[in-house]
């Protein structure tokens, strides 16, 4: 499908690929992974042909429909709503619509044989090409990445970043490619929504490459996973997980031969340093030089998981209610977020904030951070709290002229240099780093600055809005380890499920406007979750069982006629409109014979479609007819009859 052969890719000085090899075959799905600034993205720019590779090969199968989800769709603008948005996907469907618009627009005027061919030929295209259901379609796949039925509606100009990047994802997805390139797809995804991506991917037919950071998406989506390091592309037979228990047997491996060899090259270096004065063994001395430099050396292995090894501490430890929340009432125009709740935070809690993108998670945090004050109700601080919230706004607020240690240093002043410098080597600062200016810096390194400034804060309260946002992983298990030894408490947004199941001990979401609790991790909480659902739809089904019983009370038997009684005149109504409706289907079969319709392309398209459509009805007619005998036999069996 794609071939990837010697590939070496150069930006400035900096060698990104040499002689790299990778070969992506039908169906497959992997994982591109590696360190911020490995190259993942640039990979995926090289194989859609945005880059010329410096040497080397990409050679494609001929034909080959390729979707590419990046950043840069970010930048797409569009006043027209979202759903002709997605639309635009189906490039020929949209032009054979158009086509055979203007062609029923010349035959007003123009009732020619030619443009009755031209005619009949378009519409059996586009009928072949589905294009009659491309709107439905559209709908399935923006309702699956959380749009409702009004948001479809809306221009696309109206939505934030990260929701115009779920429209580009829906056009890509609904332009059915062979092969999906995706550049961090569930950046800015609630949970839902990467669950459905999920449940998509998984059925999905054609081959994937995913650059992502999320480690649970990975695992229920790949078969491969393909690390970029050191301008080399390795392939690894399985899912992340696999990859990381192979890497660790060949990191073993590896250190090995590394111990071996070295202990090799020293005794080689000691036998060579005895004899080379003497001229007897000149010959031997200097085959060994030979040998040694012709060696090809196994090289020792990189610790990519870094620990974290200081302790952020703070001078004071809270009282032992942290935040308390009381009669919490918070509305927008046209939408009520939260109705008289409450909750507590207490000391050592770490709390992940969950639930759907729209359902208030962002306003109840700010609420907490008393970064939000238009609401109802008391945010009551404990004794001694000392609070830092972290949100990615807060990236534009660093000083960009500051080197990385200059902006800790004059947030953190009572640290010194090296206490802050240890700091920074466990957010992968090492060295000279600390001197690069903040306007050099990526997203994500970036964002690893400020969460440093906020873990350096004499706080012992955190209030984190999405942390591990343009992260690797790498960082993503830096943060993990520093929240896990925070002696105080915190409350986070993510949607990185893997991250929230290592660092939380409670779990917050929001239920018919009140913050709910449940007691415990994140794996917990979905396994609860995932029990309680069938009794949720249970519980509204017997609700509306309930509301349907007539309000006297009567025996179950006296209840079971009278619904017997209701059943069987809703069939003789049903079997009424389904003779009805085989006479109108007759009415317009003949229709259709006729030759005043058929000869006539307007008239011929406006029968078949009424056919279509009563075809459609009748069918939907006899379900509905048999889900009712079925019913009414049930009812019969109870009745005893």
């Amino acid at each position: 499908m794609i071939s990837i052969n010697n590939l070496t890719f150069e930006i400035g000085s900096r060698v990104l690929y040499d002689e790299a090899n990778w070969h992506i075959k039908p169906g497959d799905k992997v994982g591109l992974i590696g360190a911020n600034g490995a190259g993942k993205s640039t990979l995926l720019r090289l194989i859609v042909g945005e880059y010329t590779p410096t040497s080397g090969t990409i050679s494609k199968a001929k034909d080959i429909k390729i979707g590419y989800l990046n950043q840069d769709l970010l930048s797409y603008h569009s006043d027209k709503s979202i759903l002709h948005v997605a639309m635009e996907a189906f490039e020929r469907q949209n032009q054979l619509h158009t086509e055979i618009e203007d062609l029923l627009q010349q035959l007003e005027t123009n009732y020619s044989d030619d443009i009755l061919n031209k005619l009949s030929d378009k519409q059996m295209e586009f009928e072949a090409l589905d294009g009659y259901n491309i709107e439905f379609r559209a709908h399935e796949i923006l309702a699956g990445l959380g749009f409702s039925d009004e948001d479809q509606k809306r221009p696309l100009a109206t939505f934030s970043g990260g929701w115009r990047m779920r429209v580009m994802l829906a056009r890509i997805l609904l332009q059915n490619p062979d092969i999906l390139l995706l550049d961090e797809p569930t950046n800015h995804m609630d949970l839902p929504s990467i669950k459905w991506l999920e449940n998509y991917l998984q059925s999905f037919e054609g081959a994937i490459v995913i650059v992502s950071h999320d480690r649970y998406f990975l695992d229920r989506i790949v078969n491969k996973i393909v690390e970029s390091r050191k301008g080399k592309l390795t392939l690894y037979a399985g899912n992340y997980s696999f990859y990381l228990e192979e890497k660790e047997l060949r990191n073993e491996i590896q250190a090995n031969q590394y111990k071996n060899q070295q202990a090799k090259i020293k005794q080689e270096e000691r036998l060579i340093e005895r004899f080379r004065a003497k001229a007897s063994k000149a010959k031997m001395v200097q085959s060994r030089i030979k040998a040694l430099e012709r060696m090809e050396r196994v090289d020792d292995v990189d610790d990519d998981n870094p620990e974290v090894n200081f302790r952020f501490k703070f001078s004071k430890p809270s009282g032992r209610h942290v935040v308390t929340l009381e009669n919490i009432s918070k509305s927008y125009p046209n939408i009520e977020i939260l109705r008289n709740t409450g909750a507590v935070i207490e000391k050592g809690d770490k709390i992940a904030l969950i639930g759907a993108n729209g359902k208030g998670k962002s306003t109840l945090l700010r609420i907490v951070a008393e970064a939000d004050n238009q609401f109802e109700g008391k945010v009551i601080k404990g004794h001694n709290v000392t609070q830092t919230f972290f949100a990615q706004h807060q990236l534009e607020a660093l000083h960009l002229d500051n080197t990385i240690l200059q902006e800790l240093q004059s947030f953190a002043p009572k640290h010194t240099e090296t206490e802050l410098r240890s700091i920074l080597g466990c957010f992968l600062f090492s060295g000279d780093d600390v001197f690069k200016k903040i306007r050099v810096l990526s997203g994500g390194e970036k964002s690893r600055v400020a969460l440093a400034k906020a873990l350096t804060a004499d706080a012992n309260f955190l209030v984190l809005d999405e942390p591990t946002n343009h992260l690797d992983m790498t960082s993503v298990n830096v943060l993990i380890q520093a929240l896990q030894q925070y002696e105080g408490t915190f409350i986070v947004v993510s949607h990185d499920r893997y991250f929230l199941d290592h660092v939380a001990n409670k779990i917050w979401f929001i239920e018919d406007k009140q913050i709910k609790e449940y007691p415990g991790t994140y794996q917990e909480y979905e396994e609860w979750s995932a029990k309680r659902q069938p009794k949720t739809v249970a519980k509204e089904e017997k609700k509306t069982v309930k509301q349907e019983v007539p309000k006297t009370k009567t025996t179950p038997t006296e209840d079971t006629k009278k619904l017997l009684q209701k059943k069987n005149k809703e069939l003789t109504a049903l079997e009424q409109r389904i003779a009805e409706k085989e006479n109108e289907i007759k009415t317009l079969e003949a229709l259709l014979t006729d030759a005043s319709v058929y000869s006539d392309a307007i008239k011929l398209q406006e029968a078949t479609r009424n056919y279509n459509s009563a075809k459609a009805e009748y069918e939907k007619m006899q379900h509905e007819w048999e889900s009712l005998a079925e019913e009414i036999m049930e009812l019969e069996k109870e009745k005893g009859l």
